[in-house]
């Protein structure tokens, strides 16, 4: 039987955080604030770009301890980034174009004042992923909203839907299958349980939007060291 693992205190998750944003090259560490309270990281402080502030937030997600993230990081742009939401939309448009696994024909892309919105239909939720992976590291980018739809063209039962997701936790070597329940209504799954980080939460819904004939996910599961 493993031994217990002690609650991570505010303290230590604020360390870890600070130290796992010196280790990550993307960002300047002295870009970032940190602050955490009951085990939620609040980060603030402005970047030059919009792959940096993502960058910091999943850095922050992937440590132990963390029940969630509030990211209140501000994007500036220097000058020489800036460009006209016309240029921006060509640049997204082609950058989904050269990605093999986007659909760009089933994608719709909107710029506002540096924001770019992702509407339309896919298949799986990979897609939907690469789709919004394609136009965030564009130079002059300050958000991505993706309401990309998921609409899978297989209809397995739930029972069957069900299983294989749950196969496939007990597969992965990053998820605790015993902690972790699944729920299936229709093409919709409610995960429940706990887990240790939020990298293995992260980890268990990507296993389940592997699942052929998912539309929609629903993560109930909450972070919690033990």
């Amino acid at each position: 039987m493993g031994t217990a693992t002690a609650t991570v205190s505010d303290e230590e998750i604020q360390r870890e955080v600070l130290d796992e944003l010196k280790w990550e090259a993307r960002v300047q560490p002295n870009e970032i604030g940190v602050a955490v309270k009951d085990g939620v990281v609040v980060l603030t402080g402005w970047v030059d770009s919009y792959t940096k502030k993502w960058a910091a937030e999943r850095a922050a997600h992937s440590l132990r301890g963390v029940a969630a993230v509030a990211n209140e990081i501000e994007v500036r742009l220097p000058s020489s980034a800036e460009r006209t939401d016309a240029d921006i939309a060509a640049a997204a448009t082609r950058a989904l174009e050269w990605d093999a696994l986007v659909p760009i024909e089933k994608i719709d892309v909107t710029v506002s004042k540096g924001w770019v919105t992702l509407r339309g239909e896919v298949e799986w939720q990979f897609q939907k992923h690469d789709a919004e992976r394609a136009v965030r590291r564009l130079s002059g980018v300050r958000g991505v909203s993706n309401l990309i739809k998921v609409t899978p063209r297989v209809k397995p039962s739930p029972d069957e839907l069900k299983r294989r997701i749950e196969d496939a936790l007990v597969r992965s070597a990053e998820t605790d299958a015993e902690r972790i329940t699944t729920e299936v209504h229709g093409d919709r799954v409610i995960l429940k349980g706990t887990v240790r980080s939020w990298a293995e939460r992260r980890e268990a819904e990507r296993v389940a939007w592997s699942a052929p004939g998912v539309a929609s996910v629903d993560n109930q599961i909450t972070v919690r060291a033990y």
